[in-house]
């Protein structure tokens, strides 16, 4: 047996893009936008190659779900015991009609350099080109209690005049928050939330109530 076959699984990594996983987002956004997987197209129209990465997006986001609700395909994708070659296989008779030939071209790709299990960060990778690409920005919502629709197109449009930019809204409840909401932006987290407002009060009782007693103390041995 080789080493492959004493290796233990490794489950998708659902992570943070990282330099690897940006390099073949970059190579996949590219061919999606230049015609596919046989290299830049002329005749290829600014709508179609809209549309070709929008639906690889949602393709690829099509497959993590799968993995996530189903652990046994995670493991097909994952698994170092499997050889690439039968997997390979196995993805044709799985993929072939149902995605994009881009797309499995891709995922064979994947396979092929041992690469499946980094498949989440990769995905995660693509999808920043493809908001950037669209002038959209990933807004996470986080709130109490379920917020309503009129709520969120309010911070929509509320965003959408801040930051210059189409908001994708993602709408969390948090059980924990007393109230208010929390948005994560990229990685920055802007907290609205009843809780961090009174943390932030409490904070700043603190450090001015020490400042006053410092004042006061220098005061009285000034007299």
């Amino acid at each position: 047996p080789t080493t492959r076959n004493h290796e233990p699984d490794m489950p998708l990594t659902f992570s943070e893009p990282d330099a690897l996983a940006r390099l073949y987002a970059r190579s996949l956004f590219e061919l999606a936008r230049d015609g596919g997987p046989t290299g830049p197209a002329s005749g290829v129209s600014h709508s179609a190659a809209e549309h070709a990465i929008a639906a690889t997006l949602a393709e690829l986001n099509d497959l993590l779900d799968i993995a996530k609700t189903d652990a046994r395909f995670s493991e097909f994708l994952s698994s170092r015991i499997l050889p690439p070659k039968a997997r390979g296989q196995s993805l044709r008779n799985i993929l072939k009609g149902r995605v994009s030939d881009l797309t499995l071209r891709f995922v064979l790709v994947l396979n092929a350099k041992d690469r499946l299990s980094h498949l989440p960060p990769i995905v995660a990778a693509f999808d920043e080109l493809v908001q950037k690409h669209f002038g959209r920005v990933e807004v996470d919502v986080y709130t109490a209690a379920p917020a309503g629709e009129a709520d969120l197109e309010a911070i929509r449009t509320r965003l959408k005049g801040v930051l210059g930019k189409e908001p994708v809204i993602h709408s969390y409840v948090e059980p924990s928050m007393v109230g208010g909401l929390k948005l994560q932006i990229g990685d920055q987290l802007i907290d609205a939330s009843i809780a961090g407002r009174l943390r932030k009060l409490r904070d700043r009782l603190s450090n001015d109530g020490a400042a006053e007693v410092r004042a006061r103390a220098e005061k009285f041995f000034q007299n």
